[in-house]
């Protein structure tokens, strides 16, 4: 039984030294001291040996068995640090390569556009609201004035979901939001997506942006909106910018106006870019009519606003000094990167 444990050993011993993964070691392992293993069968023969036989056979299978555990777990440490210092030399790093040049995104044209006007409008104490794009007709219309057989609904080319419910076609719904919770005096802005049914061309698209906005308080005047509109307007266009207020009509407002911005690449002399005329339209508002105000619940004849709304794309077009609306959608990294 020693002879055999004698061969066995050596045996083993010559194929650790030989074996190249560990694999082949976990095989070898099995072989010899797994369950069925040619060291684990001589132990089970040990019942047949004398009692005078039995410790000195267990003493040496015990020596056998320690030498091949500490011969495979030398190897294992051997083909473990062969196998990390080839993956080391695989994966090497020459730091003085030069490194791969990242290409970084960086806010769309609106979205600069829109940060800055919130940054004008915020620095006077105004907040930014939010509301539902798919709205209530009753917000979007008929709380603004503008009742079911009234000729403006027609203008709107509205999308419809039923008849109660619509994409909102302007971001004024929010002021009647705004206005119902009862808490003025109100100083607000309300930026989001609208939608209409226009034909896509340079300057319309079935969905743009709008900002709208709205003061509530006790005394507020004509004044105020125009001295509000014309320091946005110096802010957002530069010093020099001149503004002139021409009457129009919004069902909401009464009186109503829009506003228009001397043209700030001839200076009001006339250029391609304001088609000669040395003005530029930019934006409507007026004050709040006071129907609005009942139809929220705020007394009008105890309060006054005033409220505007101006197209986002309209201020990146004139800003930017971009001439075709479509290029903001298109996805043209040549032209989105001069941004």
């Amino acid at each position: 039984m020693k002879e055999r444990l004698e061969a066995i050993k050596e045996q083993t011993l010559k194929a650790i030294e030989g074996s190249k993964t560990l694999e082949e070691l976990n095989d070898i392992r099995v072989s010899v001291l797994g369950k069925k293993g040619s060291v684990t069968e001589v132990l089970k023969g040990m019942k047949d040996l004398s009692s005078e036989e039995r410790p000195k056979v267990g003493q040496f299978v015990n020596e056998t068995r320690a030498k091949l555990e500490e011969a495979l777990s030398g190897r294992k440490t051997d083909i473990e640090r062969n196998l990390r210092e080839k993956r080391l030399a695989k994966e090497i790093i020459d730091v003085t390569l030069p490194a791969k040049k990242v290409k970084a995104g960086h806010p769309h044209p609106n979205s600069i556009a829109l940060k800055e006007v919130e940054r004008i409008f915020i620095g006077m104490g105004y907040e930014v609201a939010e509301g539902p794009e798919v709205e209530y007709d009753y917000y979007n219309f008929e709380a603004l004035n503008i009742p079911a057989n009234h000729p403006a609904k027609d203008e709107q080319d509205t999308f419809y979901i039923n008849n109660d419910i619509l994409l909102r076609t302007q971001t004024s719904s929010v002021q009647i939001h705004v206005m119902e919770g009862g808490h003025v005096p109100i100083r607000m802005i309300a930026p989001g997506r609208v939608f209409r049914s226009d034909e896509v061309d340079a300057t319309h698209s079935p969905c743009f942006h709008q900002i709208e906005g709205l003061v509530v308080d006790k005394g507020i005047t004509m004044s105020d909106l125009k001295g509000t509109l014309t320091a946005f307007a110096k802010e957002m266009f530069g010093e020099d910018i001149k503004t002139k207020f021409r009457p129009h009509h919004f069902p909401f407002t009464e009186p109503s106006a829009e506003m228009d911005v001397s043209c700030f690449k001839c200076g009001g002399k006339g250029c391609r870019f304001c088609k000669g005329e040395g003005w530029i339209e930019i934006l409507g508002c007026g004050m709040v009519h006071p129907h609005v105000f009942e139809m929220c619940g705020i007394d009008p004849d105890e309060y006054t606003g005033f409220a505007f709304g101006v197209g986002l794309e309209r201020i990146a077009l004139l800003k930017y000094e971009i001439d075709d609306m479509r290029l903001l959608y298109e996805n043209d990294v040549r032209f989105l990167s001069q941004f």
